[in-house]
């Protein structure tokens, strides 16, 4: 277990790619400490994706893809500046309001991140706007995607712990829309003090901007509805809802919306292709690094030294809240859901909390991780579209920060806000 893991965070420090120091570090540790053949690398890599749930994760990225070429975002930006768009800091809420709806699309932090910038961003610039704020709330609303179904890390989470896929994304919900109005009250709160006038919006909110707004974006709505209403009601699995979200983003944007067109989709489906090897590839290497965690005993020890430290949940939560903080900081949410959780979820149960609420707080602390250097891939891509480096951004990202950690201590400490809705469903 020490060799896997001082290769790893050493693989991690040189800057090797963390899917090669995942699997490289998993090498050495089977042949210096255990009598495994190498064979059962192989055997764990292939084990580790055949699943027909993981299936959905290509359909998901195909489909966030398709809804950014074929018009759905801008739909969305509309829908949200008739919603919300007379309030001081209007352009800093409606990003919030369009992650919030891409994120029921697409399940991609970092998709989404790149389809708000690219729309809000130059509007952004043109209102003077500060732009290092804007980029940290653009990425902070892509973010989002991690905790709203149809959610790509709630997927791997429901699958490693071996959960209701429906459950957990219906456990995301409450917990997706809390951090949306605690970033949207946050961003309310910092344009409303002092006499800036780029913050103040002179467009009026009105019923017709909003019903123009919301019959145009209809289509669009129409597949967040498709995936959590199948996935809930039971009339399809969760890969099943992906292929079905897949064919009906492609109706929306091609027959309804017809901005997308045939010649447009090798480009994007081998944009998807790419993207989803490399979910899969790290999720397969990943497996074998959590084998060998698994057979040197490691969670029975880290249980003995948490349950030595501390009998109680309340301080086991934040001293796990702290260590996913830390992790999410440095490490891609995929790798660290597949070493982690099945460390930590037994435990968990242990003290007394439900499997889909600790789900639902790792993926709130990854999510905050793509927003906070040095890893933060959401900043990243917000400051890239902005045109800014990351050191400028990062001055700005204490605020949706903030806001991303008031809304984590609720969902944490209040168990209702994760399970209330999976129960009354249920």
């Amino acid at each position: 277990m020490i060799w896997a893991a001082c290769g790893f965070l050493l693989l991690l420090v040189s800057g090797v790619p963390i899917v090669l120091a995942l699997g490289i570090a998993a090498l050495v540790a089977i042949e210096v400490t255990t009598t495994a053949p190498v064979s059962i690398v192989a055997q764990r890599v292939y084990g580790g994706i055949n699943s027909f749930t993981l299936m959905a994760i290509p359909f998901f990225v195909a489909s966030g893809l398709l809804m950014d070429a074929g018009g759905i975002a801008r739909r969305f930006v509309n829908l949200a500046s008739a919603l919300v768009g007379w309030i001081s800091g209007s352009l800093y809420l409606v990003s919030i309001v369009t992650g919030t709806g891409l994120a029921a699309i697409s399940g991609s932090g970092s998709a989404d991140t790149a389809a708000i910038s690219a729309v809000m961003t130059p509007e952004m610039r043109k209102r003077n706007y500060n732009i290092d704020l804007a980029a940290s709330v653009i990425a902070a609303s892509g973010s989002l995607a991690s905790i709203i179904p149809p959610s790509i890390v709630m997927i791997v989470i429901a699958i490693t712990s071996n959960q209701s896929i429906g459950a957990m994304f219906l456990g995301g919900i409450v917990p997706g829309l809390i951090v949306m109005v605690s970033l949207m009250a946050g961003c309310w709160i910092y344009a409303s003090r002092g006499d800036d006038e780029a913050y103040r919006d002179t467009e009026p909110f009105t019923l017709k901007r909003l019903g123009d707004g919301f019959v145009e974006a209809a289509p669009g709505l129409l597949v967040p509805v498709v995936i959590i209403g199948g996935i809930v009601g039971g009339i399809f699995t969760a890969t099943e809802a992906a292929c079905v979200a897949l064919f009906t983003t492609l109706f929306v944007t091609m027959v309804i919306y017809r901005e997308l067109h045939i010649r447009d989709l090798p480009a994007i489906f081998l944009r998807a292709i790419s993207l989803s090897a490399t979910v899969l590839i790290i999720i397969s290497t990943a497996s074998v690094f959590t084998w060998i965690i698994a057979t040197q005993g490691f969670p029975a020890l880290l249980k003995g030294w948490l349950t030595g430290v501390t009998d109680s949940p309340v301080a086991f939560l934040l001293i796990v809240n702290i260590l996913l903080l830390v992790v999410g900081m440095f490490m891609e949410s995929i790798s660290a859901i597949l070493i982690l959780l099945p460390i930590l979820l037994p435990i968990a149960q242990s003290y007394g909390i439900h499997p889909v609420q600790f789900g639902v707080i790792t993926a709130l602390n990854l999510s905050i991780g793509l927003i906070t250097p040095p890893y933060g891939i959401c900043l990243y891509v917000a400051s890239s579209v902005a045109g800014r480096r990351i050191e400028q951004v990062s001055r700005k990202v204490w605020l949706p920060l903030a806001c991303m950690l008031i809304a984590l201590v609720l969902v944490t400490f209040v168990p209702a806000v994760s399970l209330w809705l999976p129960s009354l469903l249920n």
